[in-house]
């Protein structure tokens, strides 16, 4: 059975260990979510390229351990990442759009406005989808030593797909249209 994670002094981190209810937990994660695409964008907007996708990475790995501590699931850094990196795999269109997005940076101006508009989308999108595929595997029961990601393919790309048509219609909201 998983143990609670150690108190790190961090009162936000014992508060989101302490939930007691599935619909609580679900809540808490879903925000926690939320909240790092939304990151995860900003990140996509580093004008550096390779440095961009490093930070995506780190928000998805830092995304994985607040969602693990919500769910009281033991954290390993090295689990996170593969597992994160073999899940962005199972999601090779969107990862593959991403690392282009972010060599686009290499060229000047066009390169960079191009993946300005495109980057940022990509990698709220694929942080999205992984943090709800991992939601949905820890309210399965499934810890981070079970999780196989091939598993999670179809229900990665519905996500995703939620994720752009979200975005888009809060943009469209956002331009009256």
């Amino acid at each position: 059975m998983a143990q609670k994670p150690s108190a790190s002094g961090n009162e936000n981190d014992e508060a989101m260990a302490t939930a007691e209810t599935p619909e609580a937990r679900n809540e808490q994660a879903s925000k926690l979510v939320d909240r790092f695409a939304i990151w995860s964008g900003v990140a996509g907007l580093v004008p550096l390229p390779v440095i961009d996708v490093v930070a995506v990475g780190g928000l998805q790995l830092q995304m994985l351990r607040r969602i693990s501590q919500v769910y009281n699931i033991d954290f390993s850094v090295n689990r996170g990442k593969s597992l994160i990196a073999a899940l962005a795999g199972a999601m090779i269109p969107a990862t593959s759009g991403i690392g282009a997005a972010s060599t686009l940076k290499f060229v000047p101006v066009i390169g960079t406005l191009a993946a300005v508009f495109v980057m940022p989308v990509l990698s709220a999108g694929a942080t999205y989808a992984i943090g709800k595929a991992f939601i949905q595997h820890f309210e399965s029961g499934g810890t981070l030593l079970d999780f196989n990601p091939p598993d999670y393919r179809e229900f990665v790309k519905s996500q995703k797909e939620m994720w752009e048509s979200r975005s888009k219609g809060s943009g469209a909201a956002a331009t009256g249209s």
